[in-house]
């Protein structure tokens, strides 16, 4: 204890539950570091910019360093300085001049401000991250803040669970969806009370959808190279504290507000999954700042690369990749999931570039350590859990890898719809295997087509908007050159680059967008849908709109052109029609289904029809829904991606004809067309058929 400490003094821990754990009356402090010397508890006034105690933890048990501080209640502000050998050479990047977010704080308080002092080295030094910087960066990075002990909740978690063959997720954003909703109060705009309003909550209800996936809300810093241009990372994978939800998407609750809102949502009978990022932080490769983790006990919490632990092992393409087959790093990761899970009330999770956690230092392993914890925690075991089955490492496409119980994000779906609605040669086959739920990837260990999380479009790459509406990128904004962003987005403009006044042109963009819609809603396996798709959103071609913290991502509501009108009374019509019909949505491959294909002849699909063009006609049959009043044992699904109107015989098959229920062209509905008799099917058009 030195001068600083205000009379405070430190003890040895009743205990060592990593983070910072009041009792009310003083706080228990513990933090895991394998490597280091010392460890200094900092103690902030209220304003966290003065320093008023620097304590050592005293207690060192199975490389938790703890100690207890009497008197430190909730909404004191804290840090660490941690010391240690400073030998990048093998990993480690020990400096005490450098405060550390813990990480483990469940709540930061201020933004981290650029600064040189936030490196470990001296920057301007030719020997680079092997110099030690001997500025002090207190002044510069956020303050964690303790809380009390967890209150019961005065209503009981809602136990209601989604099925998942009946999910269908909604993709949004906190900010970007409520920024410019004028039905959200002004001061509730861009917070997670404004998404909690029931401006908000109703309107997603009214689509029909069952589960919001918000993009990631874990505390994330901006890049300083976005802030020297002005500019702000607005999707938030830049995870900086595990526990802690963005301050920035508070309002004036504050965390509360964040359990209100999903409160909000349960009360509506919709699910809050969170997009999480557990693979990599922001404190970057070896140039990267010392924020936390990487001051703490680099070569623990980090891979390095094995011939010169100087260097990251980059997986995620953002520098560095967590370590998390180091048993404590691995249960910091379960910690921080069952305290979303069992605090906040989540109910599911989808893990960015998941296959790192798959990750051990032989490979990808479905059956390693992060997957075998998760599937035998009986807190998660529960939730939903998405994968983004990818990174850039060895191996890293593993989409149909993960073990039972995961579903997946499916590119392959996403890819498929669009070069068959590009009418691109061959691609018939495998559109139609996406269709019925990916069996060819995922049907094995009982696994079941809810496994396929299939989306037309995500976060990630153009809207659908601009889908139909841009042969090319345009992401300018960015100030990246333009070179940033996917080049191959399988999209087309259909005459015009952009916006245009072309009646023709908007009319083919208006078909193909509903076309993406229902076939979307009319595949097996969990849909899911970004927001501001249903009504056309436009982010002006900006394929990688990471960056755009402004209207450039933010949904639009007001001034909306008919048409938007239009395509989001479809997208409710077509989500209705699966969430009322079991053969839009089934829950198993081994159902009892009968499953036929035509060709437009109304002949059965051969093999030589497959590559002979791209016209489909599917058959869903179930004889065991006849007896359900309302709803469908057998329907008829008409495919024309061709740029042409097609004369389709409806085949034979015993039935006393099909009654036309959607068509994604201007036609009417209602019709009943006779068995073997033709009917046109228009260009880049589809059809809903259903018995009498």
């Amino acid at each position: 204890m030195d001068n600083r400490s205000a009379g405070l003094e430190i003890v040895a821990g009743y205990g060592h539950a990593l983070g910072a754990t009041s009792d009310g009356e003083g706080t228990n402090f513990a933090l895991f570091s394998s490597h280091a010397e010392k460890v200094e508890l900092c103690l902030f006034d209220e304003t966290g910019q003065m320093e008023v105690a620097r304590l050592a933890l005293p207690e060192y048990t199975n490389e938790v360093w703890h100690g207890y501080v009497p008197g430190v209640k909730p909404g004191a502000l804290y840090g660490y300085r941690v010391h240690g050998p400073y030998d990048p050479e093998n990993g480690h990047r020990f400096n005490p001049n450098k405060l550390l977010v813990d990480p483990y704080a469940r709540e930061l308080v201020g933004e981290i401000k650029p600064s040189k002092a936030n490196f470990g080295y001296e920057i301007d030094s030719p020997e680079k991250d092997l110099s030690f910087s001997t500025l002090d960066n207190a002044a510069y990075v956020p303050k964690c803040r303790i809380l009390g002990a967890s209150r019961p909740s005065d209503k009981e978690r809602m136990d209601f669970r989604v099925p998942w063959a009946q999910t269908i997720v909604y993709e949004t954003h906190v900010r970007g969806f409520t920024k410019l909703n004028p039905a959200v109060p002004e001061d509730l705009r861009g917070t997670f009370e404004g998404l909690g309003h029931p401006a908000s909550v109703d309107y997603i209800r009214s689509l029909g959808v069952t589960s919001v996936e918000l993009m990631p809300i874990q505390a994330f810093f901006d890049d300083n190279h976005l802030l020297d241009k002005g500019l702000r990372n607005y999707w938030g994978y830049n995870t900086i504290a595990f526990f802690a939800p963005a301050a920035r998407y508070f309002g004036p609750r504050g965390a509360v507000g964040l359990k209100a809102m999903i409160r909000a949502f349960h009360d509506a009978g919709i699910e809050v999954i969170l997009d999480v990022v557990y693979n990599h932080t922001a404190e970057g490769n070896e140039l990267g700042p010392t924020l936390s983790m990487k001051g703490i006990d680099n070569f623990a919490y980090y891979r390095t690369m094995a011939d010169t632990h100087r260097y990251y092992v980059n997986d995620t393409g953002t520098g560095n990749t967590v370590n998390t087959s180091h048993p404590r790093v691995l249960q910091m990761v379960m910690d921080s999931l069952r305290y979303w899970a069992e605090e906040f009330e989540v109910d599911g999770f989808r893990f960015d570039l998941g296959t790192i956690l798959g990750r051990e230092p032989q490979g990808f392993d479905r059956r390693g350590g992060f997957f075998d914890a998760v599937t035998q925690d009986p807190v998660l075991a529960t939730r939903k859990l998405i994968g983004e089955p990818w990174d850039i490492g060895p191996g890293g496409y593993q989409v149909g890898g993960f073990p039972p119980g995961w579903a997946e994000w499916n590119d392959k779906y996403r890819d498929s719809c669009r070069d068959y609605w590009l009418d691109a040669d061959n691609c018939a086959p495998d559109f139609a295997a996406r269709l019925l739920g990916s069996g060819d990837i995922f049907d094995f260990s009982g696994r079941r087509p809810w496994t396929s999380v299939n989306f037309i479009t995500a976060h990630d790459g153009f809207t659908l908007n601009d889908l139909v509406s841009y042969d090319h990128k345009h992401n300018e904004a960015n100030q990246e050159g333009n070179n940033d962003g996917h080049n191959h987005n399988r999209s087309h403009g259909y005459g015009a680059e952009g916006p245009t006044d072309d009646p023709a042109i908007n009319a083919v963009r208006e078909r193909q967008r509903r076309n993406f819609l229902a076939t979307l809603f009319f595949s097996h396996g969990t849909p899911m849908l970004v927001a501001g798709d249903e009504f056309g959103r436009s982010q002006m071609g900006n394929n990688n709109a990471y960056c755009q913290d402004n209207e450039v991502s933010w949904l639009h509501w007001e001034n909306l052109p008919e048409g938007c009108h239009q395509l989001r009374e479809f997208a409710r019509k077509v989500i209705a029609l699966r969430r009322a019909q079991p053969l839009l949505r089934r829950s198993n491959w081994r159902d009892g289904t009968l499953i036929d294909w035509f060709n437009h002849k109304g002949g059965p699909q051969r093999p030589e029809h497959w590559l002979g063009g791209n016209a489909l006609t599917l058959r869903l049959h179930r004889s065991d829904l006849q007896q359900q009043a309302g709803v469908w044992s057998d329907i008829l699904l008409i495919f024309n991606p061709e740029n042409r109107d097609l004369q389709c015989r409806l085949p034979k098959t015993g039935g006393a004809g099909w009654v036309l229920e959607l068509t994604t062209s201007d036609g009417q509905t209602g019709e009943t067309t006779k068995e073997g008799q033709t009917r046109v099917i228009p260009a880049r058009s589809m059809a809903l058929f259903r018995r009498p």
